[in-house]
């Protein structure tokens, strides 16, 4: 129902995003700073890639995920970057409202996946560490590809959903985004519909889709590290906190950002770090994994080793 007080009813037909409300004579260098970091990510996203496919190694549970974690950052991040980069290089942040709520639901269709995505990931190590007996009968190619799948179908399935609710609301006055993407909450903000009920509407998909495959993760390495601190050899706890430690970093830093910039009431003291945050989980984090998992892992490190090796000598 739409709300008298905010004015006359309009038809939005584009949207002008504010950026990180940073000063003009620093476009430039945060042109070449997030250039660099989207080229930097692409390319050690897409190396994974290509050794999981590569190497038969790396032809396991494990990094088939992480194949698919790779896959999805470099997805991820050429939903947001280049947008961003057009606005600092030419000044235009204006965007059709279609093309918004394209970015959109890929955005969130993709957020939402890497959130399953990270609880699958999590449930592998569990079944590795905790069950290792059960672990080849339980995680078979079929269970993969279930995973996996189910994964991706999830997030992609789930978020037509807000998207198809946000093209129904109704707009009036401001068309002016405060961020430097298209997400929900900064969406649902331009419309007259009763804010309490939005909210009340952000807050059960942050549930599903955020609050959920965080407490399975949670879950997962709460049994996780009880079974390690209860193996006696410090060498044999080191051996198994190892196959865990990337994927433990990695999710503390995202699921860190993303329960913050959406589990929270956005007030003017959070606003501003909130945007920041955003800049963690949509940059640093896709640009950080391929990082994280290349120099604390032995395996990443042999294949991409082979692999340099077979490209100097033929």
């Amino acid at each position: 129902m739409a709300n008298p007080d905010h004015g006359n009813e309009t038809s939005l037909t584009e949207v002008i995003l504010l950026g990180l409300g940073i000063l003009p004579e620093l476009q430039t260098f945060l042109f070449l700073l997030f250039l660099v970091a989207y080229i930097v990510t692409v390319a050690g996203n897409l190396l994974i890639v290509v050794l999981v496919v590569a190497d038969q190694h790396l032809h396991t549970p494990m990094y088939f995920f992480l194949g698919n974690l790779s896959c999805l950052e470099t997805c991820y991040s050429s939903t947001l970057l280049p947008r961003m980069l057009a606005g600092l290089l030419t000044g235009d942040q204006t965007v059709s409202f279609s093309g918004c709520l394209t970015q959109y639901y890929f955005f969130g269709s993709l957020a939402a996946t890497e959130c399953f995505l990270l609880s699958v990931m999590s449930y592998d190590r569990y079944v590795a560490i905790c069950h290792p007996l059960h672990y080849a009968a339980r995680m078979m190619a079929r269970a993969w590809l279930q995973l996996a799948g189910g994964s991706w179908l999830g997030g992609f399935l789930g978020n037509v959903i807000t998207t198809l609710l946000v093209s129904q609301l109704t707009f009036c006055g401001s068309n002016t985004i405060d961020h430097f993407f298209c997400d929900f909450i900064p969406l649902i903000r331009l419309s007259c519909n009763d804010p309490k009920m939005i909210e009340t509407l952000a807050f059960i998909f942050s549930l599903i889709f955020l609050l959920l495959p965080f407490l399975l993760t949670l879950t997962s390495y709460i049994c996780i590290i009880t079974t390690i601190l209860r193996i006696p050899s410090t060498s044999g706890r080191q051996k198994a906190f190892s196959t865990c430690s990337s994927h433990l970093i990695v999710v503390t830093i995202y699921y860190g950002t993303l329960l913050i910039v959406y589990m929270f009431p956005t007030t003017d003291l959070l606003g501003d770090l909130k945007k920041v945050l955003s800049v963690v989980y949509t940059v640093l984090t896709p640009l950080a994994n391929p990082l994280i998992y290349s120099l604390r892992n032995k395996e990443v490190k042999e294949a991409l080793r082979k692999a340099r090796k077979k490209f100097v000598f033929g």
